[in-house]
């Protein structure tokens, strides 16, 4: 069925090639399909109630004026003088 021929040393080498290049993509085909798996869970679990970590980012820091989603945070009375 699969046999590697180490006679010829360009159909060896093309081989070889041919087998790391698809061990390589399986690896990245596995990778994004982890992220995505864990994207979609971690979506499913926020829309259900069942996040029960806080979000680092939803904390307030005093000494920023532009969030990075582009909102700006309310400004005090004394701060504006």
């Amino acid at each position: 069925m699969f046999e590697i021929d180490v006679s010829d040393p360009k159909i060896l080498w093309l081989t070889i090639t041919n087998i790391a290049l698809g061990a390589v993509t399986v690896v990245c085909v596995v990778v994004v399909a982890w992220g995505a798996a864990t994207a979609a869970l971690a979506g499913l679990r926020r829309r259900w109630g069942l996040d029960l970590e806080p979000d680092d980012r939803a904390f307030a820091t005093p000494g920023l004026r532009v969030t990075t989603a582009g909102c700006r945070p309310p400004v005090k009375t004394d701060e504006r003088r």
